[in-house]
């Protein structure tokens, strides 16, 4: 089973947790999003471990961006920040689970069958913290491949998920053959950091092997920085640490 290794003060987060952690229908859905991201589409990983790096991101950036902006449960429903984590924790297992049915539109997928999930998990809290947390949970799961971000917990998702670029999220996918930008660009990213900024709350730093990777930081992460509304309090540095590494030897362009 899965193991979320978050850090917080909530014990009501930290019992979502362990409920979740304990749900064997959720692993299963997590595990047929990869047979249909990895062994049908050739994709990167949309599973499990997708699904824990993603968390663990969202509360990283969370902690490290508290006093910059109000959270939207905050802003909007005068709830503490308690329920800010709640948001982003089920928004980061959920964002993906459309991948069982479709890539194309998975978002949307996604958020169709988190709701019946949520309505479970949920089931300690009051009626309306409960159609509260829905709410916020579905606009971040909605927003994060597509659309605009509308809260500060849609953002952070946006980034989150945006940042699990290391290499060996790309592994399967190139060596079953899928040689293209995408793939080339994710196995050139050796490691990623989220840390504490010195000009801005958030320092990204990003190690790669190859020059190839800026494509995932300027086309891909750059996208989700400008979507997310978090620009202003984000720094990406990126660079090759080392000699450059090959990592393709030839390339044939199929028509």
């Amino acid at each position: 089973m899965l193991r979320f290794d978050l850090r917080t003060e909530s014990q009501r987060l930290r019992q979502l947790i362990q409920r979740v952690e304990q749900d064997e229908e959720l692993e299963q859905l997590w595990k047929c999003s990869n047979v249909m991201a990895i062994d049908r589409l050739g994709y990167t990983d949309h599973g499990p471990v997708h699904a824990k790096i993603v968390a663990e991101n969202c509360l990283r950036l969370s902690q490290l961006l508290k006093g910059v902006q109000l959270p939207g449960v905050c802003r909007d429903y005068g709830l503490s920040e308690e329920y800010s984590e709640i948001v982003l924790f089920l928004a980061a297992i959920f964002h993906d689970l459309g991948m069982v049915i479709q890539r194309h539109g998975h978002e949307m997928y996604s958020a169709f069958l988190a709701y019946p999930h949520l309505e479970r998990l949920l089931r300690d809290f009051s009626p309306q913290e409960r159609a509260i947390i829905i709410s916020e949970v579905l606009h971040a799961i909605t927003s994060h491949y597509t659309g605009e971000a509308l809260t500060k917990e849609a953002g952070i998702l946006c980034v989150a998920d945006a940042l699990d670029m290391e290499k060996g999220r790309a592994r399967i996918p190139f060596h079953a053959g899928k040689v293209d930008i995408h793939s080339v660009s994710a196995l050139a990213i050796e490691r990623v950091e989220i840390l504490k900024g010195e000009r801005k709350p958030v320092s990204i730093r990003i190690e790669m092997s190859n020059s190839a990777g800026i494509f995932q930081v300027d086309q891909l992460l750059g996208d989700r920085i400008r979507r997310s509304g978090l620009a202003d309090y984000l720094e990406v540095v990126a660079e090759v640490t080392e000699r450059e590494k090959k990592i393709l030897h030839r390339f044939e362009l199929k028509a």
